[in-house]
């Protein structure tokens, strides 16, 4: 299976809300390493590697509206796996 490394800059309502924490649960339960951060300009940047599939479920769950805080965009790219994490942290 081919591994993926999916990055996303997610904007809005999303510091302060446990936002990074649930990002974690949803990654772990498919199965994603990774980190999710929060950046100085109020975004977070979430950062998985694993499957093609299950790092395009995650960025869909990102978008669906149903998060903690109040999601305003999801700018999300693929690009190869590097093996950078073995588990996901939040920083």
């Amino acid at each position: 299976m081919t591994e993926t490394r999916m990055t996303a800059t997610v904007t809005g309502e999303v510091q302060g809300v446990g936002f990074r924490y649930w990002v974690r649960r949803q990654a772990e339960q498919l199965g994603l390493t990774g980190t999710a951060v929060n950046e100085p300009d109020g975004s977070v940047t979430v950062i998985v590697e694993g499957s093609a599939k299950t790092a395009e479920t995650l960025l869909d769950t990102l978008r669906s509206g149903y998060t903690p805080g109040r999601v305003r965009n999801v700018d999300g790219r693929f690009s190869g796996a590097t093996g950078e994490f073995t588990n996901f942290r939040e920083r």
